[in-house]
């Protein structure tokens, strides 16, 4: 169950915020590889293969067809389908806001600068399946590649035994307008979209969480074939509480983290050992009513209550921690929220479960993990883009930069550089 940890000395803390997971371990990386040289050397054949050895499952045809997302959207039940679509209304109107705008500045006279953001052509996004298909994984990813007019997307998920994709993730992604959607889960689904296969097409980025091999796999691929979103592993959440906050909230908001996985990790670092064990006890009356709970006792395992009396320290400890998920359960939650520095996304004050931001608040789920929100943000409308800058010099502009440039590319040794410039001019002292 979970280890409590009172008013720790902060040369404990680093220890502290270990995670219960590391993706770098030489058998994991050593899978991923052959993996993925398979799918490079192979293409559909090993997906069709892996599908079969890993997961159990015969997928027949690779892409979706219209059938399947037919009868996907007549299994749906309407409340869900109602679901999805106010969820995706509050995330698309979110994203829509993060729209960026021109930026045009004349740094000198003559000499123009720009900055546009234009859109990512193809983008290939992961979506998790297995026990828990993350169907709202494909609003969090789809929809923000459409608001920012990304030309074509693929989604890759594994199929289930049935050799079906779950009817909730196509009926997500029909709404989404997602242009091809494959049947393929983990490391190999992440190569196929880097190296490209018979029937899924190259990419250009990879968006999508997923376990150790598909975050080794995004890694391995990142080096030379493809841009990724970011490290993301196992998730997690961390919960900062003083005695403003609910025993209840605050163990429902542990579990429903935890149970994403078995070495998903909740945190707890709140002002008083008897908050805490509040906190514990109130778990333990929840977990007998959650399905999952051998998964979720595994989880919990590997995760911890810190107590720690000082607020200052416990904001310190937050920010080492870096957590994808932050609830500040405490007074004057925005002003603590302030003071944080290192989260991926921030769940003000007793009112905001994590599972709002999960599911259907507006902000993006696709979060950094394991102390990577350091410095990595969140999936967000812009990791869609790419900003290109612009210059426009007049003939005046450069010669008024002129000596600028060439005694700086004369320093440096570049004389091509330098002589660019001097043949221009040159060119306008002779044309007065």
């Amino acid at each position: 169950m979970l280890e409590k940890y009172v008013n720790p000395q902060p040369s404990r803390w680093e220890e502290l915020t270990l995670r219960t997971a590391s993706v770098d371990s030489a058998e994991v990386t050593a899978s991923v590889e052959r993996i993925v040289e398979r799918v490079r050397r192979d293409g559909d054949r090993a997906l069709r293969e892996l599908a079969v050895e890993l997961d159990g499952a015969a997928p027949g045809p690779l892409v979706v067809t219209p059938e399947e997302f037919e009868e996907a959207e007549a299994s749906v039940t309407p409340s869900l389908k109602r679901a999805l679509g106010n969820a995706a209304d509050n995330i698309r109107r979110f994203h829509e806001a993060q729209l960026s705008r021109e930026v045009s500045v004349e740094t000198s006279p003559g000499v123009r600068c720009l900055q546009r953001s234009v859109p990512i052509a193809r983008v290939g996004l992961y979506v998790p399946g297995g026990t828990a298909p993350l169907f709202s994984t494909v609003l969090m990813l789809a929809l923000p590649a459409r608001v920012a007019g990304c030309r074509e997307i693929v989604l890759c998920t594994p199929p289930r035994n049935d050799g079906k994709v779950s009817p909730e993730i196509l009926c997500a992604a029909h709404l989404c307008g997602v242009d091809r959607v494959i049947k393929a889960g983990g490391a190999q689904a992440i190569a196929a979209m880097a190296y490209g296969t018979e029937s899924v097409p190259r990419v250009d980025k990879i968006f999508g969480p997923g376990n150790r091999f598909v975050t080794r796999a995004k890694q391995l691929v990142s080096v030379s074939q493809v841009a990724v979103d970011m490290p993301a592993g196992p998730s997690e959440v961390m919960v900062l509480a003083d005695e403003s906050a609910d025993a209840v909230f605050v163990a429902s908001d542990m579990l429903s983290q935890a149970e994403h996985g078995v070495d998903s990790q909740a945190m707890l670092v709140c002002a008083d050992e008897a908050f805490a064990d509040a906190v514990i006890d109130e778990i333990d009356r929840q977990l007998t009513a959650l399905p999952r709970r051998e998964a979720l006792l595994r989880s919990l395992a590997g995760s911890r209550v810190v107590v720690l009396p000082d607020r200052e320290d416990r904001i310190a400890f937050a920010n080492l921690y870096a957590a994808e998920h932050l609830i500040v359960a405490m007074n004057d939650p925005w002003e603590v929220a302030g003071h944080i520095t290192a989260a991926g996304s921030i769940f003000v004050g007793n009112w905001s479960p994590e599972s709002a931001g999960d599911y259907a608040s507006g902000t993006n789920h696709t979060l950094p993990t394991s102390g990577w929100a350091r410095a990595y943000s969140g999936v967000n409308t812009e990791s869609f883009m790419r900003r290109i800058t612009y210059q426009e010099l007049t003939p005046e502009g450069l010669a008024g930069l002129s000596e600028t440039i060439v005694t700086m590319a004369e320093a440096e040794g570049l004389a091509g550089h330098a002589n660019a410039v001097k043949l221009r001019m040159n060119r306008k002292n002779r044309t007065r």
